[in-house]
């Protein structure tokens, strides 16, 4: 086949291209049925509900499950503003999930929910069947035992991630925007069609086979959140190779024992990356990571800047090289139970636990949770602001939208670069629909006023969501009061890397149905969750705290641990034989509804009472002076364990520190009780944080133990000063 010409630019870091179309028209056009390379029938996840919508009387006469494809039905012309109603009305159920039409009379959320959990195997073969594309239909539907640590989802089917992320949109709306990437330099988004995505893609997959990956091999990819990252994701997917993607920020040990473990013997990188005005010297990290890693055989190195750097014999220039590719690179026909990806997270030992992955099971709950908890429409822009190497920038930032043909934003800067106003004047040039970010983030940005925030315009945001730990009261109001004007719902999501997808969230939920400030709430479709007391019985009860499980499996959840089944099972399915142990506690409501208390290792026994870390932080974060705060137990002599609170104040605070810590103490003492009151406050200028933005509270309980030799690698925070910082202040503490 004729190669397509394509200008030498660097496919990294490509020119700014100016787009005056929204990113979809605002009139759904007609589409015609489509096969890919692949033989699989081609549409997007909305035209498949439009085109379901439409029959909804035909469907309700067939059997449970038994549903005509939505590309056997004829082609339709519809306009999509009179069916964008993604609220949950009882009286139209189908409208809102079109398989519920096969259900059996099933109404409402709260009717949806119950039957996802009731009858599993009829939701998910329903919603698996019309949300992806299969080269081969699956022959069973699951086949599951957490006891056994068993976790098998519509086996017997193949299909290719990449073509549901990628082909089907393409044959039905190629010139639809699919990546606004909003680099670190301000004011510079470049935009990518699905057709440029497809084409970016094809060319990398081309280039890894030629270089000799294959099916089953595993690509490690350590890069800033970019298009040509998420291009080489989408090109292990279509190849058939796993890929393991590790954070941009992460030190040259801590690559290199990702890459050892994942026995990679291809690494894609660049020569730098940019994040919040500063150069990093990826390429250089790579160097000194592989002189340990005996596997790697290849590095793959792009041109995130214009800056040259030495090559050696294992280095490949990579645009030069795709340059040479094809535009057409045929999909394999993968497996569901395939892997699709390892992802590293830390574990309780120090040493990252490498969570599996596959294919069908994770990419229909991606997608599933972001087209129904954001409340996500096509021709919306969706802003996850995640980095691409933790589990909310693959899940929500790449997988769930592409799979949904919509137009997702990869975010290479910071909060605060180069002010604080950086993502709410993102929001208004990009004219995001949906914002996610982190608490941390929130609070951080709560700390320079509404001044930031009011500057621009954000009337186009529709629902604000958060992730990563749980949202305190006074950051959910100023995010709900503030950034969304009293009009966004604020989703306050809790989930895992374990997980896949968000599994407790306020919504999808009926439109009226309340949402309370600080709460995930409600659980997602075919999620039960169940909360366990000390000697492993289940609590029946509301308004009751307990470990949280989750009581049944389902499609988005890891399946192992790479090379160690047994760590998976001692950490996740033997603590609670039968359930699925997140680690995390939780409370659950007078109304039912769930509140994440933080982690059991995060609890603190003091006097015989448990309480959650989280708690006692979020009445500390109440003071008006407070900015954010991080609380840890410690060892106590007479109470078993005390409480050690770090407080970050806000700016131009002035008042004593003495005085502040009594205000704190009576704060604390009113919204739980006495005895979760802090032992000891100290006041800190930052507390030391991943560059995700995750509070490392290990850190501060090593300083605070005085056990400094086992600080570990300090190299992943953002700041490693801040932790030197805090050993002085502590010092000066105890010394009073």
């Amino acid at each position: 086949m004729k190669k397509q010409k394509v200008s030498a630019h660097l496919l990294c870091n490509r020119p700014l291209t100016h787009h005056s179309s929204s990113p979809s028209s605002p009139g759904f056009p007609s589409f015609p049925l489509h096969l890919s390379r692949a033989g699989v029938i081609s549409q997007t996840a909305e035209q498949c509900e439009l085109l379901l919508k439409c029959s909804v009387n035909v469907f309700q006469s067939l059997s449970d499950g038994m549903w005509l494809r939505c590309g056997c039905a004829a082609s339709l012309r519809v306009l999509a503003s009179p069916l964008r109603v993604l609220g949950l009305r009882r009286c139209n159920t189908a409208a809102f999930m079109p398989e519920s039409a096969g259900f059996g009379g099933v109404s409402g959320r709260s009717g949806l929910q119950e039957f996802s959990v009731s009858s599993s195997e009829s939701f998910w073969a329903a919603v698996a069947r019309h949300r992806l594309s299969w080269i081969r239909p699956f022959t069973a539907v699951q086949d599951c035992d957490l006891s056994r640590g068993r976790i098998r989802w519509f086996e017997g089917g193949k299909l290719n991630v990449s073509v549901n992320c990628l082909d089907r949109h393409v044959h039905t709306c190629p010139d639809r925007v699919a990546l606004m990437w909003e680099r670190d330099e301000k004011g510079s988004e470049v935009r990518y069609t699905y057709r440029e995505l497809l084409e970016m893609t094809c060319r990398v997959g081309n280039l890894l086979r030629r270089h000799g990956v294959k099916k089953g091999d595993c690509v490690t990819i350590y890069m800033p959140t970019c298009p040509l990252a998420v291009a080489s994701m989408l090109a292990c997917a279509r190849i058939g190779a796993a890929h393991n993607v590790v954070f941009a920020g992460f030190s040259a040990e801590a690559l290199a024992e990702r890459i050892r473990d994942a026995q990679s013997s291809t690494v894609i990188t660049v020569n730098q990356g940019i994040r919040g005005g500063k150069i990093l010297e990826l390429k250089k990290t790579v160097d000194t990571a592989v002189q340990s890693c005996p596997t790697v055989q290849q590095v793959f190195v792009a041109m995130r800047t214009d800056s040259p750097v030495a090559m050696t014999a294992r280095d490949i220039a990579m645009e030069e090289e795709m340059l040479k590719e094809d535009v057409v690179c045929e999909p394999a026909a993968m497996n569901s139970e395939d892997t699709l990806f390892l992802l590293y997270t830390s574990g309780s030992t120090g040493k990252p636990k490498g969570l599996v992955h596959t294919q069908a099971g994770y990419l229909l709950y991606a997608a599933l949770t972001h087209r129904y908890v954001f409340n996500y429409h096509d021709g919306d822009v969706f802003g996850c602001v995640a980095d691409i190497g933790w589990i909310t920038g693959h899940s929500y930032g790449v997988y769930g939208p592409l799979a949904n043909g919509g137009t997702t934003v990869l975010f290479e800067s910071t909060p605060i670069y180069p002010d604080p106003g950086r993502y709410w004047d993102m929001v208004e040039r990009l004219q995001i629909n949906q914002f996610y970010g982190a608490p941390t983030a929130i609070r951080l940005l709560l700390k320079f006023g509404d001044e930031w925030v009011n500057k621009y315009d954000r009337s186009s945001l529709k629902t604000l969501g958060s992730v990563g730990e749980p949202i305190n009261t006074e950051a959910w109001e100023w995010y709900y009061r503030v950034v969304g004007e009293e009009r966004c719902p604020v989703v306050d999501t809790w989930w895992q890397t374990e997980t896949g997808g968000i599994c407790i969230a306020p919504r999808p939920s009926d439109s009226d149905a309340e949402i309370v400030p600080g709460m995930a709430m409600r659980p997602f479709f075919g999620i039960k969750p169940a909360l366990m007391d000390t000697e492993g019985k289940v609590i029946s009860g509301n308004d009751a705290s307990g470990a949280l499980c989750l009581a049944q499996p389902w499609p988005g959840m890891a399946r192992t641990i790479h090379n160690d089944h047994q760590r998976f099972m001692e950490t996740y399915c033997q603590p609670y034989p039968g359930y699925f142990f997140t680690g995390d506690g939780a409370y659950r409501s007078v109304e039912g509804y769930y509140q994440i208390t933080g982690r059991l290792d995060d609890v603190i026994n003091v006097s015989g009472h448990r309480i959650g870390t989280a708690e006692i932080e979020d009445a500390v974060n109440q003071c008006p002076a407070v900015a954010e705060s991080a609380v840890i137990g410690y060892s106590h002599d007479i109470k078993g364990q005390g409480v050690f609170a770090f407080v970050v104040l806000k700016k131009n605070v002035d008042v004593e520190e003495a005085d502040l810590s009594r205000q704190l103490n009576g704060i604390v003492s009113e919204k739980i009780a006495k005895y979760a009151c802090p032992d000891f406050i100290q006041f800190v200028q930052r507390l030391p944080k991943t560059r995700s933005g995750k509070i490392m509270r290990r850190v501060l309980r090593k300083v605070v133990e005085l056990d400094l030799d086992s600080l570990g690698d300090l190299s992943t925070l953002d700041d490693p000063a801040a932790v030197q910082e805090i050993i002085q202040g502590h010092r000066e503490l105890l010394s009073k």
